[in-house]
């Protein structure tokens, strides 16, 4: 009676591995497990990019889900970080464009010979390099200068668009790795508990 009823919990404990892995895994990661719980083994599937490779062919199934999800985790972990750098660097660009802005503004207002001049040649070698300006002078008329604000102001208020989704897109990366990681300690706990049921049973 005990070995049924053994039997019948590890059979449910490893349904509800698979189920598990269903959720919280991908396509290719479920394959591969499914192939070790199948006895099937999985060819030397390899697990994981970017991060870190790992062969789960020799593994048992509970090793094998807990670092299918650590390296999800990791993986999660990396584009977090990617998505900040990205983000830093949108920041960097706004505040160039922003001085670009204050020093043609100055330009405005700093006449020589009847045209608006750049102080700075820095500025105007800049604003050649993003293609604002199609020559490399200093003297503008005022309209010029008008439009090259204009543009500016526009190249701002796009980076400040795509500046939200990023945050956006950070906030979703770090929900998804926040969960990843209570997943896995919801599901080590989950394996001890049934491992200390199992062994209560056969006493």
């Amino acid at each position: 009676m005990k070995k049924k009823m053994i039997l019948s919990m590890a059979g449910m404990m490893v349904f509800g591995f698979v189920a598990g892995a269903g959720l919280m895994l991908n396509d290719q990661a479920y394959l591969s497990v499914k192939g070790v719980i199948n006895g099937g083994g999985t060819n030397n599937a390899v697990i994981g990019s970017g991060v870190g490779s790992m062969d789960i062919n020799s593994m048992d199934i509970e090793t094998a889900m807990m670092m299918v999800q650590s390296n999800r985790a990791q993986l999660l972990d990396a584009q977090v970080k990617a998505q900040m750098e990205t983000i830093q660097n949108r920041n960097k660009q706004i505040i160039e464009l922003n001085n670009l802005i204050l020093a043609s503004t100055e330009a405005m207002n700093n006449i020589v010979n009847e045209n608006c001049v750049y102080k700075s040649s820095d500025s105007v070698d800049r604003l050649y390099g993003m293609g604002v300006i199609t020559s490399r002078k200093n003297e503008f008329k005022r309209s010029e200068i008008e439009t090259i604000i204009q543009q500016l102001k526009g190249m701002v208020d796009a980076m400040n668009s795509s500046q939200q989704m990023d945050m956006l897109r950070l906030q979703s990366i770090t929900n998804k790795r926040n969960e990843s990681l209570d997943i896995l300690t919801n599901f080590s706990k989950k394996m001890q508990d049934q491992r200390s049921s199992i062994i209560g049973n056969i006493r």
